[in-house]
């Protein structure tokens, strides 16, 4: 609205001009930077008004666009309005179901198009993804099923909020289905995938190796793979429940066991494998060779998972030494003492000799650095060298240059010989160092028939019941004897039960009981020299000389027979009877006197005990009629 001022001294002049308005003379330019102000000023002649200041301009602005927002609001108010109203009772816009859009139609149209688009699913297998397994699911034998209605009231109902419906014109949202389930089916369905599939032990990845022509192989890389098992089946039937119509893939969580190796790892155990069995490699020993092939070469590496996920590769000895040993054997041999040998009345030296073993552990230790190279693939077989136990110097160091004992008794018959030329020949060659003791049992080992021993009377004068070894006790005595005229210490021995006139009195021994048990004779050799041991047979004689240095000489006394007691008498009529005849039973003592060779004085004296039982006079009689 314009304002007019009007000044009261003007009253009858304004009339006037009212009445006859006269032309006023043209105005000077008004400045470019007021045209608002010049439209003012170049109006016509009327009341004359004021100028409209800033202010006044600003207040105008506002008004206009306070009325423009409101307008606007009223506007949005009509359209939220509007759009509530026609959808009432809609899924609500931008609404998605699996991957159907149904936003914005009514429940019944969008239950109509869920089942169009859904049902095709419902008969699908579904993909479970159990760790690195992917199995099939069917859905039908599982029990599952979809609860329309339900899944569209999952939906919800049209938001009040004009921001929120104002947004569903530019967003959508997924809502999920709402499954039928027969909860103790899909259990099981889940359970039997496991238990056939989805479950597996771990798998260290390795290196495998492929049989080609002849001995040749190529090496391939076994992958490694995680153990896994399904432990949460509860979990798990929750899981496909809520996700198998959202994806055709339902991922299910298992306790995983991951491998020691990495895949990267049986790689570069492959690749380091290849030229290993790329050809044969040569194994030389001393005098003679064998050729492993690639094959072989396979059988003895080994791959280890080490701490980095790779692969460490060795190589097991055993499946080579089985190969190459039996043809490599001959390049080995074993020690051999120097033996003390015996001419006549003269001694000789066989020298000793060393052995030499294969140290097989040491042999294949560089075969993975041979067996890499493209050529001269050999590999020097390692020997171990051993020595004797007795050398040449250890058998001259014995001092053995002269007999210092021997004895021989006669009688030998039969069996009784045979078994006594097994244990001579045993015994022949023995060494006894100064301070060690020599064993009889130790040395001959036991009398078995794989030993050469035969059956024979106990007793060597034919007499006892047959054994294996009978008659052996002659030349344990015959040792016993040569033993004690050697000056060497007596360590044990047991005499007969009965006497024997074949020896001297308390001076005999014997190797079986009469129950046929054995009995070991033994002497320690406390001399300053070693001694050796030579026993031959010859006829009926039995003889054992110990060779040595002479330190002793001995002289021997047998006292007087006391206590005699006459043999009893018995009488047998069976068909095994053997006439015998009988002897007296005695005590009696020997004393060994022993001089020191230099000097002739007495060392010492020994004196030793022996009870002989009387052995009963058999006669045999002819059985009744």
């Amino acid at each position: 609205m314009r304002e007019e001022h009007y000044w009261p001294e003007w009253d009858s002049d304004f009339t006037a001009d009212r009445a006859a308005p006269e032309r006023l003379p043209a105005a000077d330019p008004l400045p470019d930077h007021d045209d608002e102000l010049a439209d003012e000023l170049l109006q016509p002649a009327s009341p004359r008004r004021l100028p409209v200041t800033r202010g006044k301009r600003v207040r105008r602005g506002l008004g206009r666009a306070l009325m423009i927002a409101g307008g606007a609001v009223a506007v949005f108010v009509l359209l939220y309005l509007a759009d509530l109203l026609a959808s009432i009772g809609d899924v609500p816009r931008g609404v998605r179901v699996a991957g159907v859009e149904v936003g914005g139609l009514s429940r019944e149209e969008a239950e109509a198009l869920l089942r169009r688009e859904l049902e095709p699913r419902l008969v699908e297998p579904l993909t479970v993804h159990a760790g690195d397994v992917r199995v099939e699911l069917d859905p039908r034998q599982a029990g599952l099923g979809l609860d329309w209605a339900a899944t569209v009231a999952e939906a919800g109902s049209q938001p009040l909020d004009p921001l929120t419906r104002l947004r569903s014109f530019f967003t959508d949202r997924e809502v999920g289905v709402v499954s039928t389930a027969d909860d103790q089916r899909l259990r099981a369905a889940l359970g039997a995938l496991a238990t056939a599939e989805i479950d597996h032990q771990i798998t260290e990845g390795t290196i495998g190796f492929q049989q080609l022509d002849g001995d040749e192989v190529r090496p391939y890389a076994i992958p490694p793979r995680q153990g896994q098992r399904l432990v949460d089946v509860d979990g798990a039937v929750s899981t496909v429940k809520r996700q198998w119509l959202l994806a055709r893939t339902v991922e299910i969580p298992v306790d995983v066991t991951p491998p020691k190796v990495t895949l990267e790892g049986v790689q570069a155990a492959l690749r380091q494998t290849r030229p290993l069995v790329s050809g044969p490699v040569t194994v030389r020993g001393e005098g003679k060779s064998v050729v492993l092939q690639p094959r072989r070469i396979s059988e003895a590496l080994r791959y280890t998972p080490d701490a980095d996920g790779q692969l460490r590769l060795t190589v097991d000895p055993a499946p080579l030494v089985r190969v190459v040993q039996p043809e490599l054997a001959a390049t080995e041999r074993d020690p051999r003492n120097a033996r003390i040998g015996f001419a006549g009345d003269m001694v000789s030296m066989e020298p000793s000799q060393q052995g030499r073993v294969i140290d097989w552990e040491s042999t294949f230790a560089p075969l993975l650095r041979v067996a890499a190279r493209p050529e001269g693939r050999e590999l020097p077989v390692t020997y171990d060298r051993q020595e004797p136990e007795v050398t040449t110097e250890d058998a001259r160091a014995l001092g053995i240059t002269e007999v210092i004992g021997e004895f021989t008794t006669s009688g030998l018959f039969d069996a009784a010989a045979h078994n006594v030329a097994t244990m001579a020949a045993a015994v022949d060659g023995a060494v006894v160092r100064s301070g060690e003791t020599f064993s009889l049992d130790r040395r001959t080992g036991p009398r078995t028939e794989s030993q050469d021993y035969v059956v024979a009377p106990l007793h060597e004068d034919g007499t006892g019941a047959p054994v294996i070894g009978g008659g052996v006790s002659q030349f344990t005595t015959t040792l016993y004897n040569a033993a004690y005229f050697a000056g060497l210490t007596d360590a044990g021995h047991l005499a007969h039960t009965h006497y024997l006139d074949r020896y001297p009195p308390a001076r005999d021994a014997i190797s079986l009981r009469d129950d046929g048990s054995s009995v070991d004779l033994a002497f320690t050799n406390d001399l300053a020299k070693g001694v050796a041991i030579q026993a031959e047979v010859s006829g009926d004689l039995v003889t054992v000389r110990i060779w040595g240095t002479r330190q002793f000489g001995v002289g021997s006394s047998t006292s007087d027979r006391a206590g005699q007691e006459p043999p009893p008498v018995e009488a047998d009529s069976g068909p095994d009877c053997v006439p015998e005849d009988g002897t007296y039973g005695f005590t009696v003592s020997d004393t060994r006197v022993l001089y020191d060779v230099s000097s002739g004085r007495e060392v010492r004296r020994e004196s030793h005990e022996v009870t002989y039982a009387p052995r009963p006079t058999v006669f045999c009689s002819p059985e009744s009629g």
